[in-house]
């Protein structure tokens, strides 16, 4: 059992005075058809995966964008899926599909409607982090007032509308976008150690 918070609630300048962290082990871009098949062949072995997309912003009333970045976080590493170049492949579909694959992160269902679009798959073994989270009475549902909650640090979110489209993304964008999948995980371990899930 881990020490659970007594704190059900953080305001944004309590979360802006703790330290920073952030996702610090290998991370796994897969850019090619081939290099997905690769990554996935490794993460179907899974029995929990940190989940997450990142998607270009839009700025414009009306415009839209399929998500750019499909994140899925191991116990070690973080693999992180530019869709838009490898497509969703039968494998990656597979693992969206597995129920014994329990997928975890935090707002998933629209992250889930719009993978469904790009290609449809039947989503099973999803768990959605909020849900937990307000049976322990916490008011802050989001990555970030979690984090602050439950691990007493914050994390960057200065590349949270950046363009994730671009074909090379920077260190700054990568780490980003594996923290984000690594804490998913690391969120639904202390809930399920505490008896929460």
């Amino acid at each position: 059992m881990t020490n659970f918070p007594e704190k059900k609630h953080i305001t944004k300048a309590e979360i802006n005075e703790l330290p920073m962290r952030q996702y610090e082990g290998p991370i796994h871009l897969c850019r090619t058809p081939e290099e997905a098949d690769k990554a996935t062949k490794k993460i179907k072995e899974e029995t929990l995966l940190g989940f997450d997309t990142e998607t270009r912003p839009a700025f414009r009333k009306g415009e839209s964008y399929d998500p750019s970045l499909l994140q899925l976080a191991t116990e070690t590493e973080v693999y992180l899926f530019q869709i838009q170049q490898t497509g969703l492949t039968p494998d990656l579909l597979a693992i969206l599909s597995n129920p014994d694959i329990i997928k975890v992160g935090v707002a998933i269902d629209r992250d889930i409607s719009e993978l469904r679009a790009m290609a449809p798959f039947e989503a099973d073994g999803f768990v959605e982090l909020a849900d937990p989270a307000k049976n322990a009475r916490i008011k802050n549902l989001g990555l970030r007032g979690l984090t602050a909650i439950l691990f007493g640090f914050r994390i960057s979110k200065k590349e949270q509308v950046s363009n994730w489209a671009r074909k090379e993304l920077t260190p700054s964008q990568k780490t980003y976008a594996a923290t984000d999948a690594w804490l998913g995980r690391k969120i639904y371990l202390g809930f399920r150690d505490n008896g929460l899930i």
